[in-house]
């Protein structure tokens, strides 16, 4: 686009990038954990539930600052990157990757554990006097009742990736082309005086944040509609 900084889009495809893949790891290990958060009688399932559920009321810095720790050269995160010559896995896509997930794993697990409660027993009750296996009944009976969570909890999760900042800049500081997501950038372009380009960002962020905020209202009166 004319008049715009070439390297005012190298920010916003990184993270993209970061979102779609943070946004795919966590349907796939948030649904394990919701589904048994609620289906599970063990007494410390709620404990289980407010370690996943932290990252809501922790500082970002704090759980940033940890992250760094774990994942730099004396933390696990060294031992893992020494497997390939790495020293680190801070400072890196893949540390903003872990980072990403566990920040925003609470948004898209509380979602799904709420549709799969919601659905009630009758439903796999239903699907095991019809013989389906319990992983049977899982696919094709769990899943569709709860798609409205599933929609949910992926649009939370997407979202609030592309929206953190004292996480990613904590474990992956300003890198362009590496680890510069939007919010680090807009950061910077403030910091050197560069309004233009953090308004362009800043503005789309505006944009970002509507949209989505306008898609889980039609999604959940559409499925409202469906229900009646």
């Amino acid at each position: 686009m004319d008049g715009i900084s070439d390297d005012i889009w190298q920010p916003v495809a990184l993270t993209a990038e970061l979102a779609v893949v943070t946004t795919a790891l966590l349907l796939l290990l948030g649904t394990p954990v919701a589904w048994w958060l609620a289906r599970s009688k063990a007494w410390w399932k709620e404990g289980v539930a407010t370690l996943v559920a932290m990252p809501i009321v922790l500082p970002p810095t704090v759980l940033g600052f940890y992250l760094l720790v774990a994942l730099g050269p004396n933390g696990p995160g060294g031992a893992v990157a020494s497997l390939w010559g790495g020293r680190t896995l801070a400072f890196s896509f893949a540390g903003l990757v872990i980072g990403s997930v566990l920040y925003s794993m609470p948004f898209v697990v509380q979602p799904i554990r709420n549709a799969f409660e919601a659905m009630g027993e009758r439903p796999l009750e239903v699907a095991a006097t019809l013989r389906a296996s319990p992983r049977r009944a899982f696919w094709t009976v769990a899943v569709p009742l709860a798609l409205p969570g599933f929609l949910t909890g992926a649009v939370l999760g997407f979202a609030h990736t592309v929206g953190e900042f004292g996480v990613v800049l904590m474990i992956g500081g300003n890198i362009p082309g590496k680890t510069k997501v939007l919010s680090v950038a807009i950061f910077d372009y403030v910091e050197t005086s560069r309004w233009r380009e953090a308004n362009i960002l800043a503005g789309g962020m505006v944009l970002f944040a509507f949209a989505v905020i306008l898609a889980m209202r039609l999604v959940e009166r559409r499925f409202a509609d469906v229900a009646r």
